[in-house]
């Protein structure tokens, strides 16, 4: 059992909004909530100055707008938040080969692998020069967690926030876990919290008082060991540096429901289409093609068909797809559709490209039988999508609040709002010295064009060894 206070959990700050208010100083020190901005949007972040009034993430973006009205509501650049995140990573890559990443702005590093640490004063210094490089290479802040075992160090990241370093001396685990509430360790939710609680255990401490025979009875062998372990700080979880990815998804919720069949159909085609382009940047393939559909009365239904062997091939798994809705009936509406592939592999099936030709030659065939009288297979499918395309797209630009735009004569900017045939932007980058001016514009102004976002902080000679800071397309 690991002693040494070396393994080391990294929170990003309020990750998405601190980017966005290190990307726009007129947000700097003000509330900024970043989501889906529609009426079924939901919070993803929001920054520390919003939390005092009450906004969480994951809260219905309805319930924000009513705690800060004046907050800053931002729709998510995800681009640029990943962007942000390798430089991060990179960062943690640097101390050791034992990095496992949990999300864009989370992760463990296993120091004494690296030869980075190997007692509590190396890794207090490894941590402090950790945060003074990712600030200095992207402005921003994370806390930092130091203790022998990855879920002490995730609690100890967690009092360390905002901004701060919390290292777990040896010897002081089971003291500091005693009074801290039993949801704090990994495998209890709500539900064996709640059976905890109504055996009498709501704290750490009366776990490790009420003994493993007693937690094996009221959760099972495994589940009640593993807990006992914990209760007693014990916790061998190695820091893994791969997690294997075990599903690529894409979805989307709608503001209205859909009723329209054929609106639907084209919702699914693209959202494959979508999925698709993530499975290939990722350099993968899948065998299981997987439909979700959630409807007007919020009962979800997963339907999944199963390849001959793995593929890539956007059309392949835009028919899938399609298969798999005409399996689901959507009269009463849909809220959310999502496609996704499951069963991944690092190659493809060729002869799955021979198998799509065949399945389009069939359709084809069963729609030119049934006539144009409705959507009868995945070829006529397509010739809708096609024809039906522009009655769906928008009549004008869209200008997404707080992506990045350029105008023709004042420069950077990025949307403040847009309505009514109107764009409001607010003039300035992440090094202008105080905040910019505000202009309107048509949303047809031809001299305003989406932009890429800047870098967060000014590129200094030597920053190149920390990985590049450039900016990333498609703000639009």
């Amino acid at each position: 059992m690991r002693t040494a206070p070396t393994i080391l959990h990294l929170d990003m700050d309020a990750f998405f909004a601190s980017v966005e208010q290190a990307s726009k100083p007129s947000l700097r020190g003000k509330a900024v909530v970043v989501g889906g901005l529609g009426p079924r949007g939901v919070v993803a972040t929001a920054s520390y100055e919003a939390r005092v009034f009450g906004v969480h993430s994951a809260m219905p973006m309805a319930q924000a707008r009513r705690l800060a009205p004046n907050a800053a509501y931002l729709v998510p650049r995800f681009q640029l938040y990943r962007s942000v995140s390798e430089q991060v990573m990179g960062l943690l890559r640097a101390l050791s080969p034992l990095v496992e990443p949990l999300s864009l702005d989370e992760a463990f590093v296993d120091l004494e692998a690296g030869g980075t640490a190997w007692d509590a004063q190396s890794a207090r210094l490894a941590g402090i020069r950790l945060r003074e490089d990712i600030r200095a290479v992207t402005g921003l802040t994370g806390s930092v967690g130091l203790a022998a075992s990855k879920m002490l160090a995730k609690i100890a990241s967690e009092d360390a926030k905002p901004d701060g370093l919390v290292l777990i001396e040896p010897g002081t685990e089971r003291r500091l876990l005693a009074p801290l509430s039993v949801r704090i360790l990994p495998g209890v939710g709500p539900a064996t919290g709640d059976h905890l609680r109504r055996a009498g255990m709501t704290t750490v401490g009366e776990l490790a008082e009420a003994g493993e025979d007693e937690l094996v009875r009221l959760l099972g062998k495994a589940h009640g060991h593993a807990l006992y372990a914990m209760a007693l700080a014990h916790d061998e979880r190695p820091v893994v540096a791969e997690r294997e990815t075990k599903s690529v998804s894409v979805e989307d919720t709608y503001d209205v429901d859909i009723h329209d069949r054929t609106r639907v159909g084209l919702e699914v085609r693209r959202l494959a289409g979508r999925c698709v382009g993530r499975l290939r940047g990722a350099g993968l393939s899948g065998r299981t093609i997987v439909l979700k559909v959630r409807r007007y009365d919020f009962s979800t239904l997963t339907r999944s068909e199963t390849l001959r062997g793995p593929t890539d091939d956007p059309a392949v798994v835009a028919e899938a797809a399609a298969r798999l809705l005409d399996a689901v009936d959507t009269t009463g509406g849909v809220r959310l559709l999502g496609v996704g592939v499951t069963g991944l592999a690092d190659y493809t099936q060729e002869d799955l490209f021979a198998q799509a030709a065949g399945e389009r030659a069939g359709a084809q065939e069963e729609a030119e039988q049934a006539g144009a009288t409705g959507l009868s297979g995945a070829a006529e499918g397509g010739d809708r999508a096609a024809s039906a395309e522009p009655e769906i797209a928008p009549a004008e630009r869209r200008w997404p609040s707080g992506h990045d735009v350029r105008h023709a004569v004042y420069g950077h900017g990025w949307v403040q709002g847009s309505g009514l045939g109107r764009v409001t932007v607010r003039f300035e980058t992440p090094l202008s010295t105080r905040p910019g001016r505000v202009r309107t514009f048509r949303t047809d102004d031809p001299e305003l064009e989406p932009a890429e976002p800047l870098p967060l902080v000014e590129r200094r000679p030597g920053d190149a060894a920390a990985g590049p800071v450039e900016p990333v397309g498609g703000a639009g």
